[in-house]
């Protein structure tokens, strides 16, 4: 805060800035146009039924803490051990002081309770953490670049089935996004052949397969990448760093993990993007 500008002008200034964005998105097509200008017609989107998220009071505290990748790592062993735990059955990504902070802020936003000998999740059961990352990063684009985002859509009437996990409005354009919670050994040749068929399908203006890992991405997911471009082009495309285990394919299609921050990292694939016109 500058000197002597106080809370009111700021608020004010957040304000007219969350009205100058609404007035920009009203001047290209809402996202569902821009997908049915492409023949896609929405038939389901954002699933509640694994949604782990607390009441509306403390959605803002919930986005910033779940920017911790820790808290992300927690948040799966709860959701793994959700019928009951412990302290010791979830630090395992953290110290046992933070897995107690982070056991004391759900009990505080209601998303834990209390049992005999630990704790449970008081929403039951929830199949995985997919659902709940997914509605964080669509959270991502829409508080930090002012994007209409919708998640874990589903279409109708089209060649390739299954879930688009995140789907974005960029400028009059369209933005996809594949979002894995898993660790690289867990991706299969089937998600990549699927990711790929569904970029080709969509045609979005950017394609993005996001790892929530701090792993590398060269050691097993590029290559996986590079072996699903060699089955479908006799010259495939090559894949290219763009910054630390940020990859591209042909400045459309990109590759990246959550390290250091998801919207660290998407600020970077973003600027990139946009400024690559005038390069």
């Amino acid at each position: 805060m500058k000197k002597g500008q106080s809370d009111g002008e700021c608020e004010r200034l957040r304000e007219e800035i969350a009205r100058l964005r609404k007035v920009i998105a009203g001047l290209t097509p809402p996202l569902e146009t821009l997908l049915r200008r492409r023949g896609f017609r929405i038939f389901k989107k954002e699933p509640a039924e694994d949604l782990l998220v607390p009441g509306k009071r403390h959605i803002d505290s919930y986005y910033e803490t779940m920017k911790r990748y820790s808290f992300r790592l927690f948040l799966r062993d709860a959701i793994k051990h959700q019928d009951e735990f412990t302290y010791q059955s979830v630090t395992r990504y953290a110290t046992a002081e933070v897995t107690g902070d982070y056991i004391d802020y759900l009990l505080k936003v209601g998303l834990l309770e209390e049992v005999p000998g630990g704790f449970r999740l008081k929403k039951r059961p929830v199949k995985s953490f997919g659902a709940t990352l997914e509605w964080f990063v669509a959270e991502v684009l829409k508080r930090e670049f002012g994007m209409e985002t919708i998640w874990g859509v589903r279409f109708r009437g089209r060649k390739v089935g299954g879930d688009y996990d995140l789907i974005a409005k960029l400028d009059s354009g369209l933005l996809y996004m594949e979002v894995k919670s898993s660790p690289p050994r867990q991706v299969y040749a089937s998600e990549i052949s699927a990711f790929w068929s569904r970029t080709e399908d969509l045609c979005p203006d950017i394609a993005v397969f996001l790892m929530d890992t701090h792993l590398r991405m060269k050691d097993k997911l590029v290559v996986m990448f590079e072996e699903e471009l060699a089955r479908r082009f006799e010259t495939p495309p090559v894949v290219r760093r763009l910054k630390a285990e940020i990859f591209r394919i042909e400045d459309r299609v990109f590759i990246m993990n959550s390290k250091p921050s998801v919207e660290g990292n998407m600020e970077t694939l973003l600027s990139y993007y946009l400024r690559r016109r005038c390069l």
